[in-house]
């Protein structure tokens, strides 16, 4: 990867590390969950598409309409309701686990996909491990426990559209401006929601606290973040751009500690040590290395 790749990585990583945090902080502050994802999404659409139309790029969207409305869904308008619905019934800390399998669904999908990225050797025990993570998890820490189990598929099922995302942007929507492209499909996926989010809004206010996350997590971890994560998607690939899940689950899981007073159990530690050592080996077992600099 490019020194810009780096840079950017460990942007997106730090960006995306906080959002399971003011998750929490809005589902138990009074919004549902359905509010809280158009919340966000409408205050990052609303940041970006004056900036996409005041720098003329809107017109790079012609004719792949059917492409950003299937990564609009699969990015932004089934994950962002799926997280928090899955943090009303578990922890932010075990949210932000289940989402690092991210790279282990995209390493799934190659095998249908991209044929000659084939999961075998050290990526197929990546694989396994990963699993092997997922079940320590779910098997350990949260047992026979419902709710837990039914928040951790609705997180399930969002890393698998952070899977889904990646690949659509690399193979159908590249080339396109990062701002014009996140703006539109937030604004997209908005509209989307935005019966859903009507739907489920509360009848008292909610704290000034939630109100709080839900501007940060708009401003930063869905406006900045999105558009750094497509720079980065465009720069190292989908697999190597999913590789900040081997950093934003460790400081969710430290910021849940420290401010929301959780205590994940063993199974959660060994979930998250099987998982990520599951995905450096599914990705490919090392760090990639910077591109040499060519001297004129």
């Amino acid at each position: 990867m490019s020194t810009r790749a780096w840079i950017v990585f460990a942007a997106v990583s730090v960006l995306w590390g906080f959002p399971y945090l003011l998750i929490k902080i809005a589902v138990d502050g009074g919004v549902p969950a359905p509010l809280v994802a158009w919340g966000r999404i409408a205050l990052a659409a609303v940041v970006l598409l004056p900036i996409a139309w005041h720098r003329g790029t809107l017109s790079h969207l012609r004719g792949r309409g059917r492409w950003l409305l299937a990564f609009a869904l699969v990015e932004i308008a089934i994950p962002f309701p799926l997280i928090p619905a899955g943090e009303e019934l578990v922890a932010s800390s075990t949210a932000a686990i289940v989402i690092a399998t991210a790279p282990l669904m995209v390493t799934v999908l190659s095998i249908r996909f991209e044929p000659s990225e084939r999961a075998t050797g050290p990526r197929l025990a990546g694989l396994l491990i990963g699993l092997a993570g997922v079940i320590a998890l779910v098997g350990v820490d949260v047992g026979g426990n419902a709710e837990e189990l039914r928040g951790i598929a609705a997180v399930l099922v969002a890393a698998l559209g952070y899977a889904i995302g990646p690949m659509i942007l690399k193979r159908h929507l590249a080339g396109i401006d990062s701002v014009a492209l996140m703006g539109f499909c937030l604004a997209v996926a908005g509209v989307l929601l935005t019966p859903l989010a009507a739907a489920t809004a509360p009848a008292a206010s909610p704290s000034g606290g939630a109100v709080a996350a839900i501007v940060v997590l708009g401003l930063l971890c869905t406006a900045l973040a999105l558009v750094l994560m497509a720079v980065l998607i465009r720069e190292a690939g989908p697999a190597r751009a999913l590789l900040v899940t081997y950093v934003n689950p460790v400081i969710a899981v430290a910021l849940g500690i420290v401010f929301l007073g959780e205590s994940p159990g063993v199974g959660a530690f060994a979930g998250l040590v099987l998982i990520l050592a599951g995905c450096w080996l599914a990705t490919g077992g090392s760090l990639p290395t910077p591109r040499p600099q060519r001297t004129e």
